[in-house]
């Protein structure tokens, strides 16, 4: 019994002929689309993805295209005509007038109809059909078209995805208009060039739209890898293999809840593998879904994003022309992530694990990096059941025809708007209206930049334009509630006792550096009318504590045994207690504590002269606030009147 193979998780830049020429397609409309309330589907993680994508910097190694979105002529290749007429006509505000269309082409209530319904399945339409189209003029080699994948429209009718939870029969109301059936217009586009086409589907559905549209003809080939049992659509039994001259050319590979990384490369690869060898086909279509990742709120694979994007550097490796689309997934951060990094695989580049700063960056919260784990849910695919299935699916290959032909006429003429005239008229028509622009919005697009080439100085303004943002020099860190402090809230009482707090020190490191409460009392805020008569005659002797009329006398009470410190004088004596409840004490010049003598000197009476200086320097370094310069002078004045009455 041989062990499931690892995951190609390394994945290295191609180099020489192994480059690719990518043609990206994305519409900057199409993120303001959105279905009814609650609805899991949300075309906002196309704008997710396009966002890392071009703040990663991919966009400098493909070309960019707004395609022109699917007229009514060109769905009709594959809808009725009346379908595709009902889509444009019906509205939120007229449906009640639609009735009986509504329960012909199932759009009603599990199908809603919401605003700008038409014209967004014009835009995921028309980026399939123009990336197929430029495949086939071999204008690029991969087409990318995110917006695209839409693999479960019938010919006449929408369908959806109801999720059924066990067998209470519960059905989540999440059906999914897959109206635009790009996939299937897509892939007659490739068809007027290339004899086969090889149509592969990762999605964790069934695509059975797209199998329904070719299960009769061998000129295309379907292999889908999805959930099979008891989930949505109810399609996609092994034995589903086509009729008549398409049988055995649809590959149906059933799978169960739970695959993971190494299992899913354990079929994928080796089936894929054996398709290239009896079909050979001439371009390929992969539909890379993003619900078959781990955690999406509708799917239930164990994929992680390396074990997905595998998938597509397989299908890469083939060298043959590729249309990449998107598809489900309804866990936004997780599928716009993925795409993101299957774009980087494409075109060759090497992306970092931490996510740089975008527009949605708040989105991949809290570890903002590139990257989808899978969780600990258990993998109910047992080797022994999936090599069964394989066995069994590379046995029905081998019956079908080696390489089916079909004969060739005149190629059918080229869609309007669709072919190398209509891109020359475009970029004349861009020349003339820019003529003294070194880049223009279609330039920028087009240009693919080479290696080693450093121009980012030179277009930071059309890059900020097309959303590319500039990065912070510091990773983000997590925030917190604390963070977002309102500064114009009132103080509470903690704040006021702090600030008082504060003010005593300040206080009492004034009156030790031989600065008085006057002087305090100019850095903190406007002086009185007595204080400034204070500072020009002297201190007034009914202003004095007792504690400070003491001290004086101290001093001049000389004692011949007491020795001298510093040449200035005896040390004062000790002091009378000052009471509690009492403002601290008015520091009066020339009394100096003995242990700051000590310290300054000689020249600290001269220091003491220079105390205005010394205040503006204290009032520039710790200024206050209007609040704070109104209650200390309050509290001074008050100070002074209670002095005056003692």
């Amino acid at each position: 019994m041989t062990s499931f193979a690892p995951v190609d998780v390394q994945l290295t830049a191609p180099t020489g002929a192994d480059k690719k020429t990518v043609a990206y397609f994305y519409d900057s409309d199409v993120g303001n689309y959105a279905y009814v309330a609650g609805h899991p589907m949300k075309p906002h993680r196309i704008r997710m993805a396009h966002s890392l994508i071009m703040n990663y910097g991919l966009y400098k190694k493909m070309e960019i295209y707004r395609a022109k979105p699917a007229t009514n002529l060109e769905m009709t290749q594959f809808h009725t005509d009346e379908y595709v007429e009902f889509l444009k006509k019906v509205t939120p505000d007229n449906m009640e007038a639609y009735q009986k269309e509504q329960g012909r082409f199932n759009v009603g209530d599990d199908c809603p109809v919401f605003d700008g319904l038409f014209e967004f399945c014009g835009i995921s339409a028309g980026g399939s059909m123009e990336g197929a189209a430029r495949l086939n003029r071999g204008k690029c080699d991969v087409a990318v078209n995110w917006a695209g994948g839409l693999h479960h429209a019938k010919k006449s009718e929408a369908s959806g995805f109801c999720y059924i939870n066990g067998r209470n029969s519960l059905f989540f109301s999440d059906v999914l208009l897959r109206v635009g059936a790009d996939i299937v217009l897509g892939i007659l586009e490739l068809l007027r060039y290339n004899q086969r086409v090889l149509y592969i589907d990762i999605d964790v559905h069934h695509g059975d739209g797209v199998e329904e549209a070719f299960y009769t003809t061998d000129r295309v080939m379907t292999v889908s890898f999805h959930k099979y049992g008891e989930y949505f659509p109810g399609t996609g039994e092994l034995r589903d293999i086509g009729v008549g001259q398409g049988k055995n050319y649809s590959v149906n590979f059933p799978l169960r809840d739970g695959i993971d990384d190494k299992s899913y490369k354990s079929i994928f690869e080796p089936v894929v593998k054996n398709v290239m060898e009896y079909y050979r086909p001439e371009a390929i279509v992969l539909q890379c879904g993003g619900d078959s990742l781990s955690g999406d709120r509708l799917g239930c694979f164990n994929l992680s994003m390396a074990g997905h994007a595998n998938c597509v550097s397989y299908v890469k490796s083939f060298n043959l022309p590729v249309l990449v689309l998107g598809g489900g997934g309804y866990t936004m951060r997780n599928v716009s992530r993925t795409w993101a990094y299957e774009t980087g695989l494409l075109v060759g580049q090497k992306m970092g694990p931490e996510l740089p700063f975008n527009d949605y960056y708040e989105y991949y919260a809290p570890d903002y990096e590139l990257d989808v784990k899978p969780s600990n849910m258990d993998n109910a695919n047992s080797m022994e059941y999936l090599q069964k299935i394989k066995v069994q699916v590379i046995e029905n290959l081998k019956r079908t025809t080696f390489a089916p032909s079909v004969q060739m006429t005149d190629v059918p003429r080229d869609p309007e708007g669709m072919n190398d005239d209509a891109d020359a008229e475009l970029d004349d028509l861009d020349e003339d209206e820019n003529p003294d622009s070194r880049y223009t919005k279609r330039r920028w697009d087009k240009y693919i930049e080479k290696d080693g080439e450093l121009s980012d100085s030179e277009d930071e303004d059309e890059n900020e334009t097309n959303g590319v943002r500039q990065q912070p020099s510091a990773p983000k860190r997590r925030r917190n509630m604390m963070d977002y402090q309102n500064p114009l809230a009132a103080a509470d009482d903690k704040d006021i006792n702090e600030a008082v707090s504060t003010r005593s020190d300040r206080s009492r490191i004034g009156s030790a550096n031989g600065v008085g409460s006057h002087t305090a009392s100019e850095a903190e805020g406007p002086r009185s009318d007595e204080s400034e008569a204070e500072t020009l005659d002297g201190p007034r002797e009914d202003s004095l504590s007792s504690g400070d009329r003491e001290e004086d006398e101290d001093i001049d009470m000389v004692d011949e045994d007491q020795p001298v410190v510093n040449g200035v004088g005896p040390a004062a004596g000790p002091q009378e207690a000052t009471p509690p409840d009492s403002p601290p004490p008015a520091a009066v010049n020339p009394t100096v504590p003995a242990h700051v003598v000590a310290d300054i000197g000689d020249d600290a009476m001269d220091e003491m002269d220079e105390g205005d200086t010394l205040d503006d320097e204290f009032a520039k370094e710790e200024g206050r606030d209007e609040r704070e310069k109104e209650d200390i002078t309050a509290e001074k004045a008050t100070e002074v009147v209670e002095r005056s009455e003692q």
